[in-house]
């Protein structure tokens, strides 16, 4: 067989995923099991791996999964406490009142809390949040899920306290394949994950820097009375300075942190300055801008559901503060689980571990529920349960709806991840062929050469949209943009930054994440009204992550010591 035909082979699973979910909208908990026994027959027949390495490598993807649905449990049970507790209507009540302007509350409320819900929550619940809050305060609700959407960016590589990262691309690489490299140039698998994580930091830092510009100017242009481009552009000194003090502390958390703490810290450091700004009317121009009357509401506008408060009859108010500890607390907790040692010993202590599943080298896999930010977020839960003094009833309501939505995510991950691991492990065949990911660079480093560099975050969102998480497009691609670096001679740790990325941008256009956002406020649907919005900032954003990619790999001439192709 030749070697194109191979590759295109490899790109089946992938080329597959897209066509059933894309093509003929098939639901991805009946897509992804056909991707995977497709993904599973390639690499008996076509790649002549065993059939022991094949079921070995999908037990690894099993054990992966698990952690994944750990975080995600955790995250999810978090914020459905704080929505039962009183929590979540403490902190929307601590919203109103700041300015009238909603070009204001849309920077403040969307962008900078929906990040900091992004850093601790992930997996599309910033919009789902953010949407019905957002009309509460009076948006109309395409507005609120448009705005919602895009959150669905920078914040999002770092979200679920860095579980896209974490995960995603620990997860997506070749790790013991990597780490023999580095230990042959002397260097670590930390340090070379730290290098990508600060990369990815400091892209999208720079990206991210007018996305609230981006958010305010599509938001007056779509749904303004005028219907225009410049009624945004007054507000542009304050959607730049609320810009900054979130990017800024966002890029120094993922250089000097790591990728756990980025978002929330951007976030939190950036409502703490921009709050105070707005009350004092610093930066916000003498016009005040607001939707039109109600009364002329386009139907395409307006959502079929009200808007409901939560449930917290019979309780006293809750204070903005006392609706935000949790989250403090989450911050603290993680930062000192990963700064302190002998607390990240203790935590570290409590590991399954599975090392040459099934006899098969370099074949392992291990899940610390301790350490993992589940852990983390379940104490959280356990705190913030005895701190807002709920009721045996709302803590039960709390934890039967996200298990519910973790049923959902469960399944699809259940078929998506050992599929990835399949794709990964497929070097290892008695047929003598690299793997599938490997002849996959070869075909398109050939094929597009030099300027791929540009292509590589598209690359990242395209599977985004098809897998309808950040977290996924990592654990399918990364292995991908990493092979294609290598046959450039690039800088593996840049190429895998760019992929991160584009498939954080792509979220913004992941079907999943509208269709949770638009049930949150009756607009399901209409969903294709919002990708049609949502297309553009994901062009900006994969177009100028590519731009900054090729100034740094060509220009630059950034390398990371890894290039043995």
């Amino acid at each position: 067989m030749s070697q194109t035909l191979l590759a295109l082979l490899a790109f089946m699973p992938l080329l597959l995923a897209g066509v059933l979910l894309i093509g003929f909208r098939m639901p991805a908990r009946q897509a992804m099991p056909i991707v995977y026994v497709v993904t599973a027959a390639i690499a008996l027949f076509a790649w002549d791996m065993t059939a022991n390495r094949v079921l070995a490598s999908t037990l690894q993807g099993l054990m992966l999964t698990v952690a994944i649905l750990w975080i995600i449990f955790g995250a999810i049970l978090l914020l459905n406490t704080l929505k039962h507790s009183g929590g979540i209507t403490a902190i929307r009540n601590g919203f109103s009142g700041i300015s009238p302007d909603r070009r204001v509350q849309a920077i403040i409320v969307a962008w900078l809390f929906g990040c900091f819900i992004e850093g601790a929550s992930g997996f599309g619940t910033p919009a789902a949040v953010a949407a019905p809050l957002m009309v509460a305060l009076g948006f109309p609700a395409l507005a609120a899920v448009m705005v919602g959407m895009m959150i669905q960016s920078t914040p999002v590589s770092f979200g679920a306290v860095g579980t896209p990262i974490v995960v995603g691309v620990s997860g997506g690489l070749d790790k013991a394949g990597i780490t023999e490299q580095l230990t042959a140039s002397g260097g670590t698998w930390l340090e070379y994950f730290r290098l990508i994580t600060s990369e990815v930091a400091i892209i999208h830092g720079i990206v991210g820097l007018l996305m609230p510009l981006l958010l305010v100017l599509m938001m007056v242009r779509f749904f303004g009375a005028n219907r225009s481009w410049k009624e945004g552009l007054s507000i542009a000194p304050f959607a730049l300075f609320a810009g900054a003090c979130f990017v800024v502390p966002y890029m120094l958390a993922g250089v000097l942190l790591g990728p756990e703490f980025p978002s929330m810290i951007g976030a939190m450091v950036g409502l703490a300055i921009v709050v105070p700004a707005a009350r004092r009317g610093f930066l916000i121009p003498k016009d005040t801008w607001d939707f039109p009357e109600s009364s002329s509401w386009p139907d395409e506008w307006i959502g079929k559901l009200e808007i409901k408060l939560d449930d917290v009859s019979g309780k006293a108010p809750m204070s903005t503060l006392m609706g935000w500890v949790p989250y403090v607390l989450l911050a603290i907790f993680l930062v000192a689980s990963r700064t302190i040692d002998p607390l990240k010993e203790a935590l570290t202590s409590l590991s399954l571990s599975w090392s040459n599943i099934l006899g098969e080298a370099g074949v392992s896999g291990s899940i610390q529920p301790l350490y993992l930010p589940g852990g983390i977020l379940l104490a959280v839960v356990l705190v913030t349960v005895a701190l807002h003094r709920m009721r045996g009833s709302e803590v039960k309501a709390a934890f039967h709806e996200s298990s519910r939505t973790l049923l959902g995510a469960g399944f699809v991950l259940l078929f998506t991840i050992p599929m990835v691991r399949i794709l990964i492990n497929s070097g290892v065949n008695t047929a003598d062929l690299v793997s599938m990911p490997v002849a996959m660079a070869q075909l398109v480093a050939d094929s597009v050469g030099h300027v791929y560099p540009l292509f590589a975050p598209a690359v990242g969102a395209l599977g985004a949209f098809i897998a309808g998480s950040n977290t996924v497009s990592n654990l399918m691609l990364s292995d991908f943009q990493f092979n294609v670096a290598q046959q450039l001679g690039l800088s593996t740790a840049m190429m895998v930054a760019l992929q991160a990325v584009g498939a954080a941008a792509g979220n913004m256009i992941a079907i999943h994440n509208v269709v949770a956002a638009s049930a949150t406020v009756g607009l399901l649907g209409r969903e294709g009204i919002t990708l049609r919005k949502t297309i553009l900032p994901t062009i900006y954003y994969v177009t100028a992550a590519g731009l900054i990619g090729l100034i740094a790999l060509y220009g630059l001439h950034i390398s990371d010591g890894l290039l043995s192709g």
